[in-house]
């Protein structure tokens, strides 16, 4: 697994040449509906073991949380599982808001 910084991140879905990776938000609903990054997808941290399957083993995952902790336990879990491409953002959709789009409430 991975540390991704959010201008990393902000770099990598930029760049028209590469392929994006799936970016997993692992927080709760009340939070997704709070703030997100365009384009992630929702599968609350508890539910991960049970989902895992809907993600593309194959191609980056970019694990997502509030501030970096409950994202990095997701990508630990997702690399044991077989994805070989995880990433953690660090410092999550906080540092998201704060360095890269401020568009994104903080919570």
């Amino acid at each position: 697994m991975k540390q991704i910084s959010p201008q990393d991140l902000a770099a990598w879905l930029s760049d028209a040449g590469r392929e994006k990776p799936q970016l997993l938000d692992v927080r709760e609903p009340w939070e997704f509906e709070k703030a997100r990054i365009a384009g992630a997808q929702l599968i609350p941290m508890r539910e991960v073991p049970a989902r895992h399957q809907e993600l593309d083993p194959g191609k980056d995952v970019v694990a997502i949380c509030h501030h970096g902790g409950r994202s990095q336990q997701v990508a630990v879990f997702l690399e044991k599982a077989g994805f070989i491409k995880t990433h953690n953002l660090v410092g999550g959709v906080d540092a998201w808001s704060r360095t890269v789009d401020p568009t994104v409430p903080l919570y």
